[in-house]
């Protein structure tokens, strides 16, 4: 097996390339890292994904890696778009996305905004798809004198939006700051109205697959639903995703997608954050069988 290796004097020189001979015929795997960290992270994920398809190509992007990931979600959406249309423009049969934590994020923007994206499946790995609102170990990493509660007072502002984490943050007890604010999250769930919101629909549904992969112990997303496109409503009581506005107005075609039979959910207790990409488990029994 070949180890990672950084391809230099490349068209994208920012792209790391876990590679194996294609011998059989199956689809590039992309996959974007998450917050603080970066595709060191991923060598067990491109060992499993090489166990079971042999010569499986495994792309991980590497782009805003650690601390750059703090860098607005618009500003990494677009570098990765970069590297991502090199990669699909390569791959005649389409290609699948792998996406962790905000990675996910990323990914959703990508797709919404590429309209020949050529993406078969689209795995969300424990990623906050509706938002972020929990007291973590990241949360005082990047502001030590905040907790939820009061955090709003900096996310929602010029600010705050140039932070990553503040682009996904999803204060149900302040929904009207949010909805006037937030310039990443509520364009992207359709939250707050825009004149791309037709377009960017068409282009999501263009996948064929959407997997999202989460569960209670994860520690870091929170709510935990909300990598099942579920979050708290003002009481702080979760909302599943069939009962999201986002959801019943179909607003970028979540609803169409579930409507089509193309959704599926992984849950799995027991889970930290971290451990996502190396659990065996969760590859044999979440990710696997969509890498074909």
């Amino acid at each position: 097996m070949k180890t990672p290796q950084m391809i230099r004097n490349s068209p994208v020189p920012l792209l790391l390339l876990l590679t194996g001979v294609c011998i059989n015929g199956y689809k590039p795997v992309i996959i974007v890292h998450g917050l603080f960290d970066g595709p060191k992270e991923f060598k067990t994920m491109f060992r499993y994904i090489n166990k079971v398809h042999p010569g499986t190509e495994v792309k991980v992007i590497d782009l805003y890696d650690n601390l750059s990931s703090l860098k607005p979600m618009w500003m990494q959406v677009q570098g990765f778009s970069k590297a991502f249309d090199d990669i699909v423009q390569k791959a005649p049969d389409g290609v699948h996305l792998l996406c962790f934590s905000q990675g996910g994020l990323i990914c959703r923007a990508l797709l919404s905004m590429a309209p020949d994206h050529k993406v078969h499946t689209f795995i969300s790995l424990s990623s906050p798809q509706a938002g972020q609102y929990g007291n973590t170990e990241y949360l005082k990493r990047v502001f030590p004198d905040f907790v939820k509660k009061t955090l709003f007072r900096i996310c929602y502002n010029r600010v705050g939006q140039k932070v990553s984490i503040c682009d996904y943050w999803n204060d149900p007890h302040h929904r009207s700051r949010y909805l006037q604010s937030n310039s990443f999250l509520a364009l992207l769930n359709g939250d707050r109205p825009h004149g791309k919101m037709k377009a960017w629909r068409e282009n999501f549904l263009r996948i064929k697959n959407l997997v999202l992969i989460g569960g209670p112990d994860d520690g870091v997303i929170t709510p935990w639903q909300s990598s099942h496109f579920g979050f708290y409503d003002s009481n702080e009581t979760i909302v599943e995703m069939g009962n999201q506005e986002f959801y019943r107005n179909d607003t970028f075609g979540l609803k169409t997608l579930n409507a089509r039979g193309d959704v599926s959910m992984c849950l799995h207790s027991g889970v930290k954050h971290v451990q996502w990409h190396s659990n065996y488990t969760v590859f044999r029994s979440c990710i696997e069988k969509w890498l074909t």
